[in-house]
């Protein structure tokens, strides 16, 4: 292959992984050329970007997934490369077709290669004949449902259904008896189909407490590959992985040895290019291939740091036909180091996507220690529309405590408001005494259920009452009301000034005092003193020091402390409770589409049912009936979108007694 100098680099995505391409692509003198949709025409990625173009409307099917409409572009800018990122085109064999038919280059694998690797039941083919080991199951192509039944039968339950074109968790269901094997089926092939176009699913033996390693691999154009060390993404919530770690702790010099060889093997099985991640399910010192990634990772940047290798920047080279750098012997890992995925979720209400605009934004400094990439700044809008991750936080030490210390204090200066996130669930797993001692198994999450939600009760008490201080230090800045009530400084009378702090859960009093104020919650009192300057609080309570960043947005007061982001809201005549929808289970839950109605309207049906299936931000969620009754009407119909709040069915208490 001749090499040829790329100078115009066109970046099909968006968000954080379109801001990291644009660094090292910069870097390297190319010209950056982004895309954006109607939803991101303000982002960050956009204004990064030497120049940017709009190729539809805000859902990714109307523009991130229109490969024409990214080539027309490539073609309008002279753009002489393309960069998938990850999702959207990223493992689209057409698209990287059509780029090389267009005499593009596609910063990615061979599109044989990317088939290859597509159909999962194909890549166990290919795996089997290349010596990897396979997990046992059904690979094939039937997928009559009571063929597909019958095979879990023969594998025994629990089974796991995966869509055979997809990742990331969507169109994966755990089943663990027959009876649940149909709906299950159905509901892996709906989300297949929604999120990759095509509902073929496989079948393989669930394997309890398997721990999530893989190997980062890169391929030239000249049967050179290499494996850059191994990561553990075992740290998973609903099959989405949310800690990453390199490299993977535990292993033995042999079995690490063995893991990147075999990685290798399947790299040169289907003529690789480029980077890509060979996954495996690791259960004590057996390994069996979970699937192939013919893309950059998310967690890519933990590899970065404990190898000293920009991926990006050679991805480029190799696609412009440079020959690897380096050899296997010439790469050496380095140190630890650990990536966290900050989402915009909410953990305690099972992780559903949150969106909105960033209120505030305060981050750990950038050193040689820590590393943020992200595409969202402080005014930013969340969309509803994409995937909910808004930024990596990554570290590295000289070893896996060092590191974890580094990833703990750093989510406690990463401080986000406007919507949850979560920020706290992540310090909680990073502080938990197992994750300390080694990578637990994928179910670790799920098996420690509400502990990782848990709020420390002493720091939720300090967080309010630095919302208090900010509450009073926001009336003591009132200079402009005429009215002295307003007006906290400089006013005293006989009496001491007590001030109501109107919280909707727990309101506080306050009193004036010479050095601040004291404060009553629940009949204890708080001396309180300090300051408040550009979103920074800087207080004493009850002589002990605390710092806490502060977001005061209309009727709520958002305090930041340590990994925990609380919302205060203040009663006036315009609250209205955020409780008010639990009575609501039928109630959207966030922005999103209506997939199908479970229920014929007239059917008696009993709590708990499932009535409703919504779909957003690339996963379905079912909303079940809220008391005994009768369905009496559906309020939009399937396929339609509805907005956070909106009522999605109406059920008739049966139950309820009649006037007198």
């Amino acid at each position: 292959m001749n090499t040829v100098q790329l100078q115009k680099i066109l970046i099909a995505n968006r968000g954080e992984i379109a801001c990291r391409i644009m660094r090292t692509a910069k870097q390297m003198g190319l010209t950056t050329v982004a895309v954006y949709s109607d939803a991101d025409k303000n982002a960050q990625h956009v204004k990064m970007a030497d120049e940017a173009y709009h190729i539809g409307a805000a859902p990714s099917k109307d523009s991130y997934l229109v490969a024409d409409k990214i080539l027309q572009v490539a073609k309008a800018s002279g753009a002489d490369c393309i960069h998938p990122g990850y999702g959207f085109l990223s493992e689209n064999s057409e698209f990287a077709k059509a780029c090389e038919a267009h005499n593009i280059a596609f910063i990615g694998p061979p599109a044989t290669s990317i088939e290859a690797m597509g159909s999962k039941t194909r890549a166990k083919e290919i795996m089997a004949a290349a010596n990897v080991p396979l997990v046992p199951g059904y690979y094939g192509d039937k997928q009559d449902p009571s063929f597909l039944q019958a095979e879990a039968e023969k594998i025994g339950y629990p089974v796991l259904i995966k869509a055979a074109f997809g990742g990331g968790g969507k169109g994966m269901r755990i089943v663990s008896k027959a009876s649940e094997f149909i709906s299950a089926l159905e509901g892996a092939k709906r989300e297949a189909i929604a999120g990759f176009g095509n509902d073929l699913v496989l079948l393989e033996r669930y394997v309890d407490q398997p721990r999530h390693v893989e190997v980062q691999v890169f391929a030239d154009n000249y049967g050179n590959c290499v494996y850059l060390g191994d990561r553990d993404c075992s740290l998973q919530r609903r099959h989405q992985k949310v800690i990453e770690e390199a490299p993977a702790p535990g292993l033995s010099d042999s079995l690490r040895k063995e893991m990147g060889e075999a990685a290798v093997r399947c790299a040169l099985a289907i003529d690789y290019r480029g980077a890509g991640t060979v996954e495996f399910l690791l259960c004590g010192d057996e390994f069996f291939f979970m699937e192939m990634n013919t893309r950059l990772q998310v967690e890519h940047p933990v590899s970065e740091m404990v190898t000293g290798v920009d991926l990006v920047n050679w991805q480029i080279n190799v696609a412009s036909g440079l020959a690897l750098p380096l050899a296997q012997a010439d790469i050496q890992l380095q140190g630890h180091s650990f990536e966290a995925r900050i989402y915009a979720e909410d953990p305690s209400n099972d992780f559903i996507p949150c969106s909105g605009t960033i209120e505030a934004l305060y981050t750990p400094a950038n050193s040689e220690y820590v590393r943020i990439d992200t595409g969202i700044a402080q005014g930013d809008e969340i969309s509803p529309y994409y995937d909910p991750m808004i930024a990596k936080l990554i570290v590295h030490d000289d070893n896996r405590d060092q590191a974890l210390s580094r990833l703990q204090q750093a989510l406690t200066q990463f401080h986000l408001a406007g919507f949850s996130t979560n920020i706290s669930f992540l310090y909680n797993l990073a502080i938990h005494p197992r994750f300390k001692q080694g990578a637990p198994s994928t179910h670790f999450i799920a098996e420690q259920g509400e502990a990782l939600v848990t709020i420390d009760p002493s720091l939720l008490q300090t967080s309010r009452l630095i919302a208090g201080f900010a509450y009073l230090a926001s009336l003591g800045s009132n200079t402009s009301s005429a009215n002295p009530w307003q007006q906290l400084h400089g006013f005293s009378l006989n009496a001491p000034q007590q001030v109501k702090i109107p919280f909707s859960d727990t309101p506080l009093n306050a009193i004036k005092t010479a050095q601040g104020y004291s404060m009553t919650i629940n009949d204890n009192t708080f001396e309180v003193q300090g300051e408040l300057t550009n979103g920074y609080c800087n207080v004493s309570i009850n002589g002990a020091k605390h710092t806490a960043h502060v977001s005061h947005v209309d009727n709520a007061i958002t305090v930041m402390n340590q990994a925990l982001q609380t919302k205060f809201e203040c009663v006036d005549k315009h609250f209205i409770s955020s409780h008010e929808n639990e009575a609501l289970p039928l109630a959207a839950p966030l922005n999103g589409t209506v997939v199908k109605h479970l229920l014929e309207v007239g059917s008696t049906i009993t709590k708990g049912d499932a009535v409703v299936i919504i779909e957003a931000m690339k996963m379905e969620y079912t909303l079940n009936a809220p008391h005994d009754g009768v369905l009496k009407s559906y309020c939009f119909a399937e396929g339609e979108l509805v907005s956070h709040g909106a009522l999605l069915a109406i059920v008739e208490d049966t139950t309820a007694e009649e006037p007198a």
